[in-house]
């Protein structure tokens, strides 16, 4: 059975600056990182894996791998992005923040069942601060008992 989440990993540019951002701007502790010099099948690399803990125990991680390519690109909410979960004074406080430090910063998004802010990490993937409105619970409720069927009609209309 699967528990939870672990991590997510992703690559990063520079460990400094991913790290400037997630711990020193979001707040995440960096918990972890280390060096890979060679991977599992023998060959040898130079990487670095670092970890950043999230308040329920996983983690988002990213390896610095200079020595192999990687397109980055800023990129699109609807292509990748990481959201992650706030309260609501969590979420206008970071939206303070972020205009303060002259980031990207946009929202705050009514989404309905959440609000939202979004900031841009040093990689390029759009990060999004969510907090729960008061009825998230029962929209997710609604949500799981028609999800298939939206799936489906968006399936046969597509």
């Amino acid at each position: 059975m699967i528990k939870g989440l672990h991590h997510n990993a992703y690559r990063c540019r520079d460990s400094e600056q991913t790290r400037r951002f997630y711990e020193d701007f979001l707040g995440l502790p960096l918990a972890d990182a280390f060096e890979i010099g060679e991977t599992k099948t023998g060959r040898q690399t130079a990487a670095l894996h670092s970890f950043y803990r999230l308040g329920d125990g996983s983690f988002l991680a990213f390896f610095e791998v200079p020595d192999m390519p990687f397109e980055f690109k800023d990129q699109h909410d609807y292509d990748l992005h990481i959201a992650l979960e706030v309260d609501m004074e969590t979420l206008r406080h970071m939206l303070e923040k972020g205009k303060a430090e002259g980031m990207e910063t946009r929202g705050i998004s009514d989404h309905g069942f959440i609000r939202s802010i979004y900031f841009r990490d040093p990689n390029g993937y759009v990060i999004e601060l969510a907090a729960p409105t008061e009825t998230a619970a029962d929209y997710a409720a609604r949500a799981g008992t028609k999800a298939h069927a939206v799936l489906a009609h968006w399936q046969n209309t597509k």
